[in-house]
């Protein structure tokens, strides 16, 4: 059974200022996500599981079907703020969405195999995918999760603070816990992040997550269970969100799972600001002149 691939596609990219996850940054006007589709392709995994918003099906399905089609099998699923699990109401001024850890939960009854979770705007590299579908094709325990695992240091924006899941790993290369820090920011005399009582320094060879995770089907009961308490917890907050690290985190804690960190040197890069933009678009121009990727990717 070959890996899927689940692409979390529903964000508007407000730090951005619109739908960057079909911004062109390609010589022939591709996207990092057609980069990703590629990679896993190459990489063999089986299905790709798009999550957008209902209103992006349009844009997606005429971008991908055609490119797609014979190449790898695809689903669409759909987040929305009022899918919420039995007696969770949404609160009326509710505009942000609930996190990534919420949208995952959309492939529910649809990702039945292993899977990899990335983010549409996040490159991560061929190197990555490789290693992840070996990981998913290898392992047999369905309490073994896996990430790939980038330097912070390597991970940062110009042009503002980034989210990261901070890591920390025991001697065998596994998670003990993973904390997502939302403001992180490298300065002249070194990186850090902040909280509401200050700033506090980070190792710049600090693991992170990029939300690049390798997952068993059994993440779905416990990433209900745990929204469910998300939900009673921080539902009436306004702009509180359910991450991935967090869900990851607490079963890890709990007993219930163990996450193999997976160090890669594939090169990562994003677009959180529309500065970002040229700064892509000059790496993946460079790939292709390395012949890393063809020109015409499909």
């Amino acid at each position: 059974m070959k890996p899927t691939l689940i692409i979390l596609a529903a964000g508007m990219g407000s730090r951005y200022g619109g739908l960057k996850q079909l911004d062109e940054v390609g010589p022939n006007g591709e996207a990092i996500i057609d980069y990703s589709l590629y990679d896993a392709i190459r990489a063999g995994f089986g299905k790709v599981i798009f999550v957008i918003r209902r209103d992006f099906e349009a844009a997606f399905k005429e971008r991908f079907d055609p490119k797609l089609k014979g190449r790898i099998a695809v689903e669409y699923v759909y987040q929305a703020l009022d899918k919420l699990p039995e007696g969770f109401t949404l609160p009326a001024e509710r505009q942000k969405p609930w996190g990534t850890a919420h949208a995952l939960l959309m492939a529910d009854g649809v990702a039945n195999e292993p899977f990899a979770v990335i983010n549409a705007d996040d490159f991560y590299g061929n190197k990555a995918y490789q290693a992840m579908a070996g990981f998913l094709n290898s392992s047999v325990d369905p309490a073994e999760y896996s990430m790939i695992g980038y330097n912070v240091e390597n991970t940062l924006s110009d042009h503002g603070t980034v989210s990261r899941g901070v890591c920390e790993t025991d001697a065998d290369g596994y998670l003990t816990t993973v904390v997502e820090r939302t403001k992180i920011i490298g300065e002249t005399d070194g990186i850090y992040f902040y909280e509401e009582d200050g700033k506090h320094p980070l190792n710049p060879k600090s693991p992170v997550s990029m939300n690049f995770w390798g997952l068993k089907p059994n993440v779905f009961g416990y990433l209900k269970e745990g929204f469910a308490q998300f939900l009673t917890e921080h539902g009436n907050e306004l702009k509180s969100e359910y991450y991935i690290p967090l869900l990851v985190n607490d079963n890890i804690v709990n007993g219930n799972i163990k996450t193999k960190v997976i160090e890669c040197d594939s090169p990562w890069f994003g677009v959180t600001y529309i500065e970002d933009k040229p700064i892509v678009k000059g790496k993946i121009d460079q790939l292709v002149a390395d012949g890393v990727y063809p020109k015409q990717l499909w």
